[in-house]
């Protein structure tokens, strides 16, 4: 072969590789980058929402969910938050909290891992301890509250200790507890519940375990929606609960549920195997979840769209123009303010 027929093939092979690259470039920037930068298309409803979807609130004003029981208002996942959320005037629709499973097997209240954050744990039991770590005795001894910064700057609970932080409600919660003083504070039975599990593996099914039992025993599994990020927690619960609860859903689930809309795809509800997605407004300015046709095209389906954690008034105002289901926020006052002052107006039904 000559050398001139060698640059040709060689020429024609590289042409072979750089085209299918090319065409899977394109793909690529039209899938990641185009299409969630222009995810406004108006897309057209799918259906209606039929009613069996209770958490799709139709002509009625957003719900409101006060995340971690309203974490901005009195230290979060506490009893103290959920007392400022039954009695401070305002109106709470739903209470979103997470549990961890102790080191004796109680599922307590608590958003993160270790327990520093949000108590004066690193100076009681070292730094980087994790509710696994210890029990539901040891746990008892904290002050959740230490590091609460009230919004008038202080820290009211910080010098708190012994018998003091049982008194002041910032001690350590159980499931049982605040279910129990939930029924008492709204013996209506019209309080919703959406409720996280954090850990994974063996530790997270005991944790789903002993969550579904206190839901039937407490009677709100019908108002609960559960939550995890965790992958093998979800497959867990499709394969354990999936006709018994009510889920949100996962990580991967959103994102193929939001490139379905891009593209219009009519999806089949029977086959989602969840009826509420629970997403921030979108990924750094990337993707946009809360625009009204991605709204629709979720209702459509069947499927609620509650959004995290909005704690500032304007874009509470967009999320219920455009429709959403609930708002989850850490400044449940702030909220209620103005989904009752839209009420007032006649802009929205009451709940």
């Amino acid at each position: 072969m000559s050398k001139k027929e060698r640059k040709k093939l060689s020429k024609g092979a590289k042409l072979a590789i750089f085209v299918p690259l090319s065409a899977l470039l394109l793909v690529f920037v039209l899938n990641i980058i185009i299409l969630p930068l222009t995810g406004k298309y108006s897309r057209p409803s799918l259906g209606h929402n039929d009613g069996s979807n209770p958490y799709i609130v139709g002509d009625k004003i957003t719900m409101l969910s006060a995340h971690r029981a309203g974490g901005n208002l009195e230290p979060e996942e506490t009893l103290a938050a959920f007392k400022n959320c039954m009695e401070a005037g305002y109106n709470v629709d739903i209470v979103e909290f997470d549990l961890h499973l102790t080191k004796d097997g109680h599922l307590v209240l608590m958003h993160d891992h270790e327990i520093d954050r949000t108590s004066n744990g690193e100076e009681v039991f070292g730094k980087g301890k994790t509710v696994q770590d210890l029990t539901l005795e040891q746990l008892e001894t904290l002050n959740f509250g230490y590091d609460f910064v009230a919004p008038d700057g202080s820290r009211p609970y910080r010098d708190l200790q012994g018998e003091e932080i049982k008194q002041n409600d910032v001690g350590i919660l159980t499931l049982d507890a605040i279910l129990t003083y939930l029924e008492e504070a709204r013996p209506e039975g019209d309080l919703n519940y959406i409720i996280e599990i954090k850990d994974k593996g063996d530790v997270g099914k005991k944790s789903m375990d002993q969550l579904y039992a206190a839901m039937e025993e407490h009677g709100i599994t019908q108002r609960t929606i559960v939550g995890t990020f965790n992958a093998d927690i979800t497959k867990y619960i499709d394969k354990n609960y999936g006709d018994k609860v009510r889920r949100s859903a996962s990580i991967l689930e959103v994102l193929n549920f939001y490139f379905a809309f891009l593209w219009g795809v009519a999806q089949n509800p029977a086959k989602l195997g969840y009826d509420v997605l629970q997403i921030p407004v979108g990924l750094n300015g990337f993707y946009d979840f809360s625009t009204e046709a991605f709204i629709d095209y979720a209702h459509g389906l069947g499927i609620a769209v509650q959004y995290w954690t909005i704690n500032d008034a304007s874009t509470v105002n967009k999320l219920i123009a455009n429709g959403a289901d609930a708002i989850m926020t850490d400044d449940p006052s702030m909220a209620d303010d103005i989904m009752q002052r839209l009420v007032q107006q006649g802009v929205f039904q009451a709940r």
